[in-house]
């Protein structure tokens, strides 16, 4: 899948981390209030990511992902969970802190060098 913006792509993990799936709905003051961003913000965002397919939304109803979006949402929500725990468990960092640097690292590591990084992690059995 042709990668989205950093921004978009905190959107659908976000509404993956809420329970939102292809089935299960979200509202999005619950997306704004987890990203800590304005409804007016979720709403541009929802829009661009309508356009791309990744999510439905019917007219000020609540939001639920397309099967690309749920896909893609929950790729990065794993990634994050994964950086979370090799750097939390594996090196030792504060938990605030990795929570931070994980969802920059999540955004800027290739699909390809994430999967060797992944393969690498399991042999850690963190």
């Amino acid at each position: 899948m042709e990668k989205i913006s950093t921004s978009h792509e905190d959107y659908l993990e976000a509404i993956v981390m809420l329970g939102g799936t292809t089935e299960v709905s979200v509202r999005s003051v619950d997306v704004a209030t987890k990203l800590g961003v304005s409804k007016a913000s979720v709403s541009k965002a929802v829009t661009a990511l309508k356009e791309k397919g990744l999510l439905d939304q019917p007219y000020y109803g609540d939001i639920t992902l397309t099967a690309e979006g749920y896909a893609y949402g929950s790729a990065v929500y794993e990634r994050h969970r994964l950086l979370i725990l090799f750097l939390t468990k594996a090196i030792g960092i504060d938990q605030e802190v990795a929570e931070r640097e994980a969802c920059l690292m999540e955004h800027a590591i290739s699909d390809g060098s994430f999967e060797k990084w992944t393969i690498y992690v399991k042999e850690l059995d963190l």
